[in-house]
């Protein structure tokens, strides 16, 4: 239909209505805009100082490529970093597809995402990127499912399952079976990420997938799982840096293979779980994994299998990642300072060979400070990316001197830059870039300088148990090696996904 066929009077009213609809789209935009200038001007907003210098400033795609570079290349912390040095402050505007984007390190912006202004952010459409592997569950939903999901979870970590190391002793044992002690190389990265998937299944579902042992006849492929979650998590890492574009080509048909052998895999004890709540009588009752298993537990709260699986992968994400991705940098780190390695042997003889508890892990003051000072040079969640649900502002960036407080406009994205906060000399001295372990005995940072676990009200529930494992499979590795020696001759390179652990670790061990 065009107007030509129509009657002049039919003609004319069709005009006007369009007429009115521009209109009324266009007040819309400009009361919008008119509104957020008031809101800007009120809480004393003044403009980004540091513009990042964009050679096409429409698209954003030089910065892209950059990025895709520095990630190749396993620079992307540093990049980040030096792109902050250059522009002179620590918040930054960039544009991505002609949307402005907000980059920052500083702690008081930092604050207000995760605690000040809680409630005005949410995880920036994370399930879009992650769902297909982990589905919901606490670390991809908000607003009320993420406060169900965290009340559901919190009960699982109080003291007595996180002291709870004999567990950790089993796979340790597995782990040190495999480490060649007559001065060959070993890359332990791999190793400790195999150690950390069988712990946390056995926390879980009460049950090990055994990776260091290899598949048990009769049982579904622990190895199999392990590679399928390993492969899927590395996609979901390649599509939250992609472009909008390149994410709407899908997941590939591999891609969605792994995923439903990981979801095919922990069906399997959903079901076994499942099954056993229809006996429950709601009073306490022996599990049939002979012990705590997180899964038994949370099928008391709820009978959902799908929500079930996705509590329990969200959970092995954490446990796993966090742990292993500590162990593998720390050691990289102690490899190269074979002092420090000696003055860990010397704090652990106190023990005389017996396992360290719970209790005398937190005594280890060295122990403590190689794993904070690890968690701060090495960062393993190195960018927080959330999206602004309504207009807001951050209280830092704007003006001449950036210490202006800066306008966020509803859907506008905030990544936070914590390893980069945790490596600026304006904060921990000239030496910030430098592992230093006995930093910590007379260091205090500020509340929100130094955060490996967030803050605020979305603060990681399972930090104890990341560091209790960490802390004991280090202790014990100490009392069993009276040798350990760098075999990489360059520094630390990361390897990022949706956290950050060491590339190599290559080491050669020395049996005490």
């Amino acid at each position: 239909m065009s107007f030509e066929t129509l009657s002049p009077p039919r003609a004319q009213a069709l005009a006007l209505v369009v007429l009115a609809l521009v209109l009324i789209k266009t007040s819309q935009v400009l009361l919008r805009a008119h509104r957020r200038r008031q809101f800007a001007r009120q809480h004393g907003c003044e403009p980004v100082t540091a513009q990042y210098p964009h050679k096409f400033p429409y698209l954003g795609m030089d910065r892209i490529r950059e990025v895709r570079q520095a990630r190749k290349e396993h620079r992307m912390i540093k990049w980040v970093h030096q792109k902050f040095r250059e522009a002179g402050q620590y918040t930054q505007s960039i544009k991505i597809f002609n949307k402005t984007i907000i980059v920052t390190s500083e702690p008081a912006n930092i604050k207000a995402v995760f605690a000040t202004n809680f409630n005005d952010f949410d995880t920036a459409g994370r399930l879009d990127f992650i769902g297909q592997v982990i589905g919901k569950g606490i670390f991809t939903t908000d607003g009320e499912e993420w406060k169900h999901s965290r009340a559901m979870i919190r009960p699982n970590f109080v003291r007595a399952q996180v002291a709870n190391i004999d567990a950790i002793e089993v796979y340790l044992q597995d782990l040190l079976k495999l480490l060649p002690s007559d001065g060959t190389s070993v890359d332990l990265q791999p190793l400790f990420f195999a150690l950390t998937i069988d712990t946390s299944t056995e926390f879980l579902f009460g049950e090990s997938v055994h990776s260091l042992r290899g598949d048990e006849p009769g049982k579904p492929s622990g190895v199999a799982f392990a590679h399928a979650y390993d492969t899927a998590l590395q996609e979901c890492a390649i599509r939250a840096t992609q472009s909008p574009l390149a994410r709407l080509m899908g997941q590939s048909q591999q891609d969605k293979q792994n995923c439903k052998t990981v979801h095919d895999f922990v069906q399997r004890y959903i079901g076994e779980a499942l099954r056993w709540r229809q006996t429950w009588d709601g009073k306490e009752k022996a599990l049939p994994t002979g012990q705590y298993t997180f899964l038994y537990e949370l099928v008391k709260e709820t009978t959902d299998p799908i929500v079930l699986r996705g509590e329990v992968l969200n959970m092995l994400l954490a446990g796993r990642d966090t742990t292993a991705s500590l162990l593998g940098s720390m050691f990289f780190q102690l490899a190269k300072r074979p002092d420090v390695w000696e003055r860990l042997r010397a704090e652990a003889a106190e023990l005389h060979g017996a396992k360290p508890t719970f209790e005398e892990l937190k005594n280890l003051k060295l122990l403590q400070y190689c794993m904070k000072e690890t968690l701060r040079v090495n960062t393993i969640v190195p960018t927080i990316v959330r999206n602004a649900n309504k207009d807001t502002t951050l209280p830092s960036g704007g003006g001449k001197d950036g210490q202006s407080p800066i306008f966020v406009s509803a859907g506008q994205m905030i990544f936070c830059q914590m390893a980069v906060m945790h490596l600026r000399e304006d904060i921990w001295g000239p030496d910030a870039g430098v592992w230093n372990p006995d930093r910590w005995a007379t260091l205090r940072p500020g509340a929100w300088d130094y955060l490996p676990f967030l803050g605020g009200p979305r603060v990681c529930i399972g930090q104890q148990y990341a560091l209790t494992e960490a802390g004991y499979v280090t202790a014990r590795m100490v009392q069993t090696f009276s040798g350990l020696t760098s075999r990489d001759a360059g520094p630390w390179q990361e390897k990022l996904t949706l956290t950050c652990a060491s590339k190599e670790t290559n080491v050669s061990l020395t049996l005490a």
